[in-house]
Parts: C-alpha cells; structure tokens; sequence
C-alpha cells in the first residue's frame, strides 16, 4: 500500500528522492519544513514512515494508518514561488512553443482577468472576468483569427466564472448562483434568470466550472472549502448533476478537491476530469489526477491521494481508519506534475488538426506558485486510446520565461473555435490564444457525439423497483412495530425534518426482535421522480441492544453514537439522512421509514447504495415494520 504505484510518471517528480537544500532564495521565494505533512523520501525514510502507517510488528491493525494523536513526526520541505508576471510581447509571444506547423497568435488582448471560455455555434466567443464580474463577448466576424475588437460586456454578475451553452441559452454560475440567459442572434444576452442560488459556500476553491453531458443534463464541479479537511456540506468536493431547469440535483461523485476541468470522451461518453492535488505535502506531492468520474464513486479527499498515498494531515470522521478510506476510494487512472493546477478541459472534435489529434483530450495548466521550479504554465494533451487515457504529455508551452523565472500567461479556459482552431485564455496578461494547424495533412474527421446512454444508465440505477419492504431480499414472517414521537403514522412530517428546513432526522423507535443482532433502516419515497423510490436514509449494523434512532444524527459514514452505526448513500448521492424536498406544490409524497431486523451484523462498506445492502440482507431478514409520513412543500423557497 505505501509502495510507489506501477506506471506513474516521472514527469510529477517521483524519483524517489527529498528536494535538496536550495541557495539563499529570491524575494520571491520562501523554503518551509512542515513536521505534520510528507515528501517523498529516501527508501529507508520512506520504509519506516510505512511501517509507520502501515502498523507492522506490534501495532498492530488498529494502527493501520496514522491518526490524531498517535505520534505522527513526518517532515516535508516546500516551497513558495511565485514566477514574476512581465508583459506578453511580440517576442515573448513568437517565442511559444508547439508541435510542428502549429501557430500560436493572439486572438485577443486586453481582457484583464480571462478565464473560462464558450464558443456558441454561430462562432461568438464569451469569456468569463471573475475579478471584474462579467462575461465578455468576442466575435471574429472577418475570419482572420482575431477578435473583431475589444469585446462587449453581455452580462455582469459578481464572481462570474462558469460558462456552458445549451440549447440557445448561455449558463452562467457565480460563487452559489447558476444563471441562464438565451442568446439573442447579434450575440448579446436576454435577460438572466437564476436557477439555483443555494450553492455551497467557496471558502477556497470559489471557481465553478460546468458543462452539459451528452444525457442533457448540467454537471457543475463544487470545489472543496479548504486545501485537505472534513466538509460539513458534501456538496463541496464534488460533481453534482442539475436538471436544466435547476429544480432538482443530485451529487453524482465525491472526494474531488477541485476538478475545475473535466469532458466526455467521445467513443464511449465517459465522464473525466483532472483534480488539483493537496497543497503542502511537498514539491512533488501529490500529483495532479486524471480520474474517470462515476456515479456513487468517491476519489479519496481529503484522506487519500493518486493511487494509494496517504495524507497524514487528516483524519476521517466517525473512527474509519485511512485503510478503509482507501478501500472506499477510487484510484487515479494517470497522475501529472504536482501543482500544474489543471483548469479547463475539452476532447478535441476534429476538424481542422491531423487526425491523430481527433478524440484526444486538452487541458489548460495554470501553473503552481508552491513549487521550485514551477510546473504547469502550458496546455497538455491526454492522448487516449479505445477510449482510455495513455499518457500526458506538453502540447504549447513558453508561457514560463527567463529560465522559469517569470511568466507571461496562466492559463484558464480553453475551446474549440468554429474553424477547428484552440482558444485559451490567459488570467494574468488578459489575452485570448489562438492556436491554429498550417499544414499540409489536417484533418476533416469528427470524433462524433459522446453517447448519452452510459450517464443515463448510471443516473438512473436503482430506479423503478419495489419498495425495500416488497422485494425478494426482505421476505419475512414477523412483523415489528415502527413508531416515532415525531409525526404519527399517515401524517404530515414536520418542516424541521425536510431540506426546506433544518434537515435533521426525526427520532425513530421499534419493537424489539427475538434473535436478531442488528436492525437496518431504509427510509424510501415512492412518488419521486424520475428516480423511483428516492431513497432518504439507509442505516444499518444498529446494534440488537438499540431499539431506536434519536433526533438529529450526524450525516456520516459512520457513527460513534449510537456506537458503530454505518450509514449508506441516499439518491441524492450524500451520507446519513437527507429529509423530503419535493417539487413545489406537488401532491403529498409518501416517506416510508422501513426497519428490518436480522440476524446477523453485515459486512456492507460505508457509503454503499440501496441494492448492495439489500442483497447482502437477503435471508437474514427476521421481521419487518415501517411507519409512512407524508411531506408537501406549498410554499416556494428562497433561491
């Protein structure tokens, strides 16, 4: 588990060895040692951190991975650095550089803090100003490869980041807002509209980037609040799903620290993205991860790092040890230099570079200012084959000068014009690039469309099935009573219990089971769609001695009260239990809070999903009982 993983790159620094002491720095420059995080060391210092963690000989299993106040010592040298910005020159700009009969050239300039981009079918280029609040429009009417002038301001929002096109609108998202506005056919805006204004607080990672899947639905990245801790909302770090309309969202993955860019791979309509890595674990740690995004997968933040790599810093809630994080987590599939800071992503649709460019994937690299000598300041391309990544590789750099000590771009955002050609945008200098193929053997070959079918499937497992009472695995011939001082069977459940109020679960009782060893609660609503039942809580290893769930219990994976109670994930893709929130002025839904007693304790991972908690119950059910609450929510929220 410590061992270097097969098949990383040398190119994020693993070479098995401590950054050296370095010369008295520049002004610009500070050398920090730090006892609490860790560097990749020498093999013997890395053998006995291991054995460490790993808790050989006498620790023990219990000991498997360091925790709060177990005597972790583990050193690490860092830097601060921070390349000078100087102007991007005529000079400084020929002096780019890119694979043969490439051009890179300025398709516009002076835009300040540019950094996400769109391209509207019509050509139209918007560029997103964080620091200034607006969208700016850019049009290259003459095709001459740069913008017509200095663009037009089209919408101002505080914070304005995220941007995405679909179906005549324009999709904008702030800090906690998402707005839309439709696209009028001089390329200015109608009037925005909010769809969601109830985004998770920024804290550290404010940048929300998003994009329509193939299945038509808007998939917005939430960075985490902090560089490695315990989120209270788990919104944060993670890749939520919205319906166009912004009325309902799920979260579709988890453990993402902040995957600014991420695209579907045309062949097989897969979801990937690029992770920021943690900061302050060293020059060369942790590398920038490619991760192929999944519905229900969790990608080891803030625990857990690349394939295997520990973080000692933190320590995950509820007594789980980082050996059963690491177990819940899903690896990266290919690392990068550590603190590139990978920004925005796209597969590119063919068109107008050689065909061995068609499919394969582009990804703006900031660049780091934690790491002598810098990394990143460059856009990279993901060469994949079959649908599956091979490696990562420079595609335009000479963004760093002067021997890495100063730069001239950090870019952002990236997009493909309508005549073939890439467009990146720079936050530093504010300049639009272009880079354009001149030879002889483009290419007209398109990619095609990412299938829509693989992110429906995923969206829409575990739908259209009995309640967990009317299945297979939960035959039973005793029945328990369920009751609740909450809310009385068939009556409506109180506002405090519901996402249109405090969320916290209401108590829940039960009658006691002869025989059993633990109880299972499965809390369902059957009038939800499109997903059918919407599944609110699934709890489960309630130890035989408990007969009932208090008010207000943590949302997490496991709890230490009562003592070693494992929580599953709801459809809404979050821990412990997620209270009714349906459709303004619908009907009543119907919430069955379902108890089963068996007999035996399971073997079920935290985190798990409805159908696998089910199937391991199957023929260890004793008894069975439910009370059903109704919820309407009449009154409509605030955004």
């Amino acid at each position: 588990m410590c061992s270097r993983p097969e098949g990383r790159r040398l190119a994020y620094g693993d070479q098995g060895v401590a950054p050296t002491v370095r010369a008295p720095p520049s002004p610009k420059t500070w050398t920090m040692t730090n006892p609490a995080v860790h560097h990749f060391m020498k093999p013997l210092e890395r053998g006995a951190l291991c054995a460490v963690m790993l808790g050989l000989g006498a620790l023990g299993p219990v000991a498997a991975f360091a925790q709060q106040g177990d005597g972790t010592d583990v050193p690490i040298r860092t830097n601060v650095f921070k390349p000078a910005k100087v102007d991007a020159t005529e000079a400084r700009v020929r002096a780019l550089q890119a694979p043969p009969d490439f051009r890179v050239s300025v398709f516009a300039a002076g835009l300040k803090n540019a950094r996400i981009l769109a391209v509207a079918p019509d050509g139209t280029v918007y560029v997103s100003r964080r620091d200034q609040g607006d969208v700016v429009m850019l049009r290259d009417q003459d095709g001459d490869g740069r913008a017509d002038g200095p663009g037009v301001i089209v919408a101002n929002r505080a914070g304005a980041h995220g941007l995405a096109i679909h179906d005549g609108h324009l999709y904008l998202a702030t800090v906690k807002e998402v707005f839309k506005a439709p696209i009028r056919p001089d390329g200015l805006l109608g009037p925005l509209e909010m769809l969601l204004g109830d985004l998770p607080d920024s804290g550290q990672h404010p940048n929300r980037t998003m994009a329509f899947g193939p299945d038509g639905m808007l998939y917005l990245s939430v960075g985490s609040t902090c560089n490695a801790c315990n989120e209270s909302n788990p919104e944060n770090a993670a890749m939520l799903r919205i319906s166009p309309d912004g009325k309902s969202r799920t979260i579709f993955a988890s453990g993402l620290r902040n995957t600014i860019g991420f695209a579907w791979e045309p062949r097989t309509g897969a979801l990937w993205g690029m992770d920021h890595g943690i900061d302050f674990l060293g020059d060369d740690v942790q590398p920038e991860e490619l991760n192929r995004i999944e519905r229900g997968k969790q990608y080891g933040w803030p625990h857990i790092w690349g394939t295997d790599g520990v973080n000692p810093q933190s320590t995950p809630v509820g007594d789980i040890g980082k050996a059963q994080w690491l177990a819940l987590s899903t690896p990266m599939v290919l690392g990068y230099t550590a603190h590139a800071a990978p920004m925005q992503m796209l597969f590119y649709p063919g068109g107008a570079f050689p065909a061995e460019y068609t499919g394969d994937a582009f990804l703006a690299m900031r660049g780091s200012w934690n790491r002598n000598p810098a990394s990143g300041y460059e856009i990279v391309r993901i060469r994949f084959a079959d649908g599956q990544p091979q490696k990562i590789e420079p595609f335009v750099t000479g963004f760093l000068t002067d021997a890495g000590k100063t730069h001239i771009a950090r870019p952002v955002g990236l997009a493909v014009a309508r005549d073939g050609a890439l467009l990146m945008a720079d936050d530093a200098n504010g300049v639009v690039y272009r880079i354009a193929y001149e030879g002889r053997n483009a290419s007209t070959a398109a990619a095609g469309t990412p299938p829509a079918e693989p992110m429906r499937a995923q969206a829409m497992r575990g739908s259209g099935v009995p309640l967990a009472r009317d299945r297979e695995e939960t035959r039973a011939a005793a029945a328990l009573q369920v009751t609740s001082s909450s809310f009385a069977p068939l009556a409506a459940i109180p506002l405090r219990h519901s996402e249109y109020a405090d969320g916290v679960s209401p108590q829940l009782g039960w009658s006691p089971v002869v025989g059993a060893k633990s109880y299972v609660v499965i809390v369902e609503d059957p009038d939800a769609r499109p997903v059918t039942p919407f599944v609110h809580w699934l709890a489960w290893n309630i130890p035989a001695g408990v007969n009932q769930m208090p008010e207000g219990l943590q949302e997490q994976l496991r709890l230490t009260e009562p003592e070693g109670v494992v929580q599953g994930a709801t459809t809404r893709g979050s821990p412990g239990y997620y209270g009714p929130r349906p459709p303004v002025m619908d009907p009543p839904h119907r919430y069955h809070f379902q108890v089963f007693a068996l007999d035996t304790m399971l073997d079920v991972p935290p985190g798990a999903e409805r159908d696998q908690l089910l199937a391991a119950m199957r023929g260890r059910v004793l008894a069975k009982g439910e009370l059903v609450g109704t919820f309407q929510q009449q009154q409509r929220p605030l955004k």
